[in-house]
């Protein structure tokens, strides 16, 4: 039997299910949230002979001659390919290209509204990673930068290397390095209000997905003690034969004590708890971690820890949801990023460039840390150029600043 199709205009012809009431969510979404705005008048022949032809005939010809100048005459190094297939799309998971058109509209107006950088949503009707690939590099001229956007974990790691390697602009998977960059931060902050450094710390990561494994590596890279990664079976440890190859690098540079068995058991004497993988974790297994200890508990709309129970346990409980303190953002990274990363043209984005950024998110909190304040407000207008700034001057130090 098919599937009932429900119209979201109801009974009154307003929006919403039928017999339902007004749903201000499909009454925003109506006809999208974006459009196209031109920058400059055409209101008689004179403006269209200087926007169009003839005129933009001599910018066409300087820009053949010195490919450069796409950059000062075109809007290429201000925007950003949002690009999808559709495979991982917040919780909802494998929807399709044209479902997750209404995310990919969220995050451009995200990019626009946080870090005055246009971003143009592309969800792409493959999930090959050859043709994803491919796509991305014939679309790569119109552009100054990539936003890789829930594209489902392995494929991610591969998609994104690849297209690191075959292009001079800046490609970022946030699903991956803006939840690392803003857990960091999180997570010096917390250690600097009980008085401690990354590196006397003993984390575990529940969720061996894009956000978990770039979140491992990325703490492992700013100077954490230790960290385990589990996934559904457990630990992810070198005695295991059940691993991807992904998971089976994640292996080898993470868990220096060697824990093997059940997330539960990891979590006995840990400092840090983070999770990206939705799931519940025990009471009990909470209870066992050491004192002061840190419950990041990301999953939405449901955190696998409820807060109610990490402040049991917990000097500093973070979520990913908005209705509570300490709220685990993409929002505070990744506007900032590109717009620090097309303002100094820069050819990609480092890891000191990431961890600049997470410095600078850090940094902002200022005299606000406290338990409930290790992390600013996405509304916080001090972030966006605050990380722009730092994450222009780190690409010229690294030096892949290219002005």
């Amino acid at each position: 039997m098919a599937a009932e199709i429900v119209n979201p205009r109801n009974d009154s012809g307003t929006e919403g299910a039928p017999g339902e009431p007004f749903d201000p969510v499909f009454a925003l979404h109506r006809g999208g949230k974006m459009a196209v705005q031109a920058t400059v008048p055409v209101r008689d022949k004179d403006d269209l002979s200087l926007a169009y032809t003839p005129g933009v005939a001599k910018v066409c010809t300087a820009i053949a001659e010195q490919p450069e100048l796409v950059n000062d005459y075109t809007w290429k190094s201000n925007v950003v390919a949002v690009v999808t297939d559709g495979t991982a799309v917040l919780g909802l998971g494998d929807i399709g290209p044209e479902a997750s058109l209404p995310v990919m509209e969220g995050k451009a107006i995200l990019f626009k509204n946080f870090g005055g950088v246009d971003a143009v949503p592309i969800a792409l009707a493959t999930t090959d990673t050859d043709e994803i690939v491919e796509t991305v590099v014939r679309l790569a001229p119109s552009f100054g930068g990539v936003n890789l956007e829930d594209i489902s974990a392995p494929r991610c790691f591969e998609i994104e290397r690849r297209l690191q390697e075959r292009l001079d602009i800046p490609v970022f998977h946030d699903d991956q390095h803006g939840t690392a960059i803003v857990t960091l931060a999180a997570l010096r902050n917390a250690a600097k209000l009980t008085g401690r450094t990354l590196g006397e710390l003993r984390g575990v990561i529940s969720g061996a997905g894009a956000a978990g494994v770039a979140i491992a590596k990325f703490l492992l890279e700013a100077g954490l003690g230790d960290v385990a990664v589990a996934d559904r079976k457990g630990i992810v440890s070198r005695d295991r034969e059940d691993l991807t190859d992904v998971k089976r690098e994640i292996a080898e540079l993470t868990n220096k004590a060697g824990l093997t068995g059940s997330l539960e058991s990891a979590l006995a004497g840990a400092d840090v708890f983070i999770g990206v993988s939705g799931g519940t974790v025990p009471e009990a297994a909470v209870a066992s971690m050491a004192p002061n200890a840190f419950v990041f508990a990301m999953a939405n709309p449901n955190p696998e820890v409820h807060p109610d129970v990490a402040h049991k346990y917990a000097a500093v409980v973070a979520t990913g949801r908005s209705d509570y303190p300490n709220q685990i953002n993409n929002v505070l990274a990744f506007p900032g990023i590109f717009a620090g990363a097309l303002q100094v043209r820069a050819s990609r984005i480092t890891e000191g460039m990431k961890i600049a950024a997470a410095n600078a998110i850090a940094d902002v909190v200022g005299d606000q840390l406290s338990a409930d304040c290790v992390i600013p407000s996405p509304f916080d207008e001090r972030v966006a150029p605050a990380v722009a700034a730092a994450v222009a001057a780190a690409a010229r130090a690294e030096g892949v600043a290219r002005r």
